[in-house]
């Protein structure tokens, strides 16, 4: 028996949800979470926000490439 089920499904009128799991046995027992999607404009705009955000922590002095040396240099400093 699966561990867990997902589907996408559409709400319809009055709020009704129906789920169709032919790979679940009759009777068995399930717990339904239902998580609504967000809208493609709000996914858009939250896509541009992480962007913008990447781009700044990636343009932070702490983001620069190290180098190898730079890196054992460290661990040696910290073992001592």
């Amino acid at each position: 028996m699966p561990r867990a089920v997902k589907k996408r499904v559409t709400v319809q009128e009055g709020g009704l949800i129906e789920i169709r799991a032919p790979e679940l046995p009759a009777g068995t027992i399930a717990k339904v979470i239902v998580v609504p999607e967000a809208k493609l404009e709000e996914r858009k705009a939250l896509a541009r926000e992480l962007s913008a955000l990447f781009k700044e922590t990636q343009s932070l002095p702490q983001s620069k490439v190290i180098t190898e040396q730079e890196i054992a240099e460290e661990i040696a400093a910290y073992r001592t």
